[in-house]
């Protein structure tokens, strides 16, 4: 019985000791495995450059259009999320009240769009791109 009664406030102390910060920032960005970026695209894809290396560098490309002249072009489009939450927690919430305890969550929003065009041998012509954050 003794037992039971010690490793209950074990447990209860353990919670308590690890929920007890005041203020806790949060950084998490949800994006494509890919994590293709401004910079890696900047970086990494050159005029010249064959379709398979345009691959390796970047991964597949959400749509692949060819004009009239069979000349493809290679479409990525990007979306990342990301959240920031902020507040109190742990046993700190058992002894506020509702109007004390804040939490706060900003979510943002970030597209990359790049489009990638190839000459008539499948190399690498020109490359625009266009970013946005909301």
């Amino acid at each position: 019985m003794r037992l039971h009664k010690f490793l209950s406030m074990a447990v209860f102390l353990a919670i308590a000791l690890t929920s007890c910060n005041s203020k806790k920032f949060y950084d998490e960005t949800y994006a494509d495995t890919n994590k293709m970026t401004l910079g890696t695209v900047q970086k990494e894809i050159r005029k010249g450059m064959s379709q398979h290396d345009v691959a390796i560098a970047l991964g597949s490309p959400n749509i692949v259009t060819q004009d009239a002249e069979g000349k493809e072009s290679w479409i990525y489009d990007k979306i990342a999320t990301q959240v920031k939450t902020s507040g109190t927690s742990g046993i700190i919430l058992f002894f506020q009240t509702g109007a004390d305890y804040v939490n706060r969550r900003d979510t943002s929003q970030q597209t990359l769009t790049v489009v990638i065009k190839f000459n008539e041998c499948k190399q690498v012509d020109t490359v625009s791109y266009h970013s946005s954050k909301f």
